[in-house]
């Protein structure tokens, strides 16, 4: 049997390995859903604890997982060339797992072209494109009303359309007019998704019962209701994308669900209004859209854009799992200390993912792909970007956790992170409202990119940019919160 399916997998595509791959570890998470011990009513009423099931998480694909750790924080030693102080301090993360790999161009393009066929499925159902019933249920199968939503079981008649379905298909299309090439109109790309903040609806400040704000019965808590506030995003009547942050009284969970919709598209001129004077117009026009760099790092995304596809990849995942899908944590961008603790593999004394200060092993191989020298770009091998995991990768497993490109984290910037955060499982967050300053609005980036000298790929080194900004040497990775007791890679000699 291991040896028929063996044969088989090796006559597949890219894409069947990966349905298979996926189809493999579905059926393993059902096997390891076991049943607890029925220790139960057997006891002559002792409390003996109720029975349930376990979930053991299978490995998420091409991810590995980072066992939970402690270690120091931050530049370990002083550095007066570059005005290092060194402020370590201990924290700890919990278990996480991790892209082996930067998210490349060919998985943030199956993203796009996801929402390309949502927009063209919802078009083949409206009337105004001829109404298909077929891409829409409204219905469940006894004909009782359920909320509408695409039946992405329809295929999209890609040949052989009839005249209202090419309308629908090229609608979502333009013709370029200097080049005359038909390519995907970027400006109607926009991805609408909502997101429940569980960390302000469990702030006692923010329940309804005033009993519950204060448990000092000493204090006389205030019986209006608490204020809170929310973001909300719409189209509005020209088909322009409106935010806004609404502040009103709590009423209910529902104030709790921020809504957001984010054009994914990237920014490819970001190759040209990153360099003056630079002719980088080819990437411009093929970084992203050529099959030659469907395994380079996905860049000129902003931090919107990393968590629009971050949501995406959840949802994506659990309609393949079903039942089984709520057991899955969502896909995210790592917190700043996860990022930090991956990268230095654990130990405190790594300035680097790799042990050596130098950026080269003994063999006159490059450990990452950076700017070596002053106006020496590719002296690592490499003029911009490099495939993905084309150098070795850290203890644990991770490629690329300095240069290729710097990577977006959920850790919003401020000067005085270190002390408004916990030293276990550390994060800052703030959600910037459309009115904040513009400085309200800096995300913490990590690793260095290809642009960059030695210094600015060190792993204990905090950088950070807008979360608006599309740059061509920002790209980012996801992490998952793991499940269970999953099985992975474990390493013992951490410092």
């Amino acid at each position: 049997m291991k040896k028929k399916l063996l044969t088989y997998y090796r006559g597949l595509t890219g894409t069947g390995r990966m349905v298979l791959i996926t189809a493999v570890a579905v059926l393993a998470s059902v096997l390891t859903v076991s049943c607890a011990s029925s220790r139960g009513s057997s006891y002559g009423g002792e409390v003996t604890g109720v029975g349930g099931t376990s979930f053991s998480e299978p490995t998420p694909y091409g991810m590995v997982l980072v066992d939970r750790g402690a270690w120091k924080m931050g530049a370990a030693k002083d550095d007066s060339v570059w005005g290092i102080k060194a402020d370590p301090r201990g924290v700890s993360v919990d278990a996480f797992w991790m892209d082996e790999t930067e998210v490349t161009n060919s998985k943030y393009k199956q993203f796009v072209f996801w929402v390309r066929d949502s927009i063209i499925r919802e078009r083949l159902a409206d009337p105004a494109y001829g109404g298909n019933e077929d891409f829409k249920i409204e219905e469940d199968r006894d004909g009782n009303p359920v909320k509408p939503h695409l039946n992405w079981n329809k295929n999209i008649p890609w040949r052989n359309a009839n005249e209202d379905e090419q309308r629908a298909i090229e609608s979502v299309y333009r013709t370029n007019p200097i080049t005359g090439r038909r390519e995907l109109d970027p400006t109607q790309l926009n991805y609408r998704y909502e997101i429940y903040n569980h960390t302000a609806a469990a702030q006692r400040k923010h329940r309804l019962d005033p009993a519950r704000r204060d448990y000092n019965t000493d204090h006389e808590v205030s019986t209006e209701l608490p204020v809170i506030s929310k973001d909300t995003a719409y189209f509005d009547d020209e088909g322009r994308i409106v935010r806004e942050t609404v502040t009103r009284a709590l009423t209910g969970d529902y104030d709790f669900l921020n809504t957001y919709i984010v054009n994914v598209y990237p920014d490819t001129t970001a190759w040209i209004n990153d360099f003056d004077n630079a002719y980088n117009e080819p990437y411009t026009r093929m970084y992203f859209s050529h099959a030659g760099y469907n395994d380079y790092p996905v860049v000129g995304v902003s931090w919107e854009q990393a968590n629009a596809f971050s949501n995406w990849r959840t949802e994506y995942l659990r309609r393949s799992l079903g039942r089984e899908g709520v057991f899955i944590e969502p896909y995210r961008l790592p917190t700043e200390a996860e990022w930090e603790f991956a990268a230095r593999a654990g130990n405190s004394e790594n300035s680097y993912p790799w042990e050596e200060t130098a950026p080269m092993d003994e063999r006159g191989c490059f450990y990452a792909n950076f700017k070596p020298m002053e106006g020496d770009y590719i002296r690592d091998g490499h003029l911009i970007t490099s495939r993905v995991g084309t150098y070795a990768p850290n203890d644990f497993g991770l490629y690329d956790m300095a240069g290729n490109v710097s990577e977006w984290t959920s850790t919003a910037y401020t000067e005085s992170i270190n002390k408004l955060t916990s030293d276990m499982n550390p994060e800052y967050r703030y959600d910037a409202a459309k009115e904040d300053p513009y400085k309200m609005k800096r995300k913490i980036v990590r690793g260095g990119s290809w642009k960059d000298v030695m210094h600015n790929l060190r792993s204990d080194l905090r950088q950070w940019e807008y979360q608006n900004e599309q740059r061509s040497y920002i790209g980012f990775r996801n992490v998952r919160s793991q499940v269970g007791f999953a099985r992975g890679n474990r390493n013992k000699n951490r410092k």
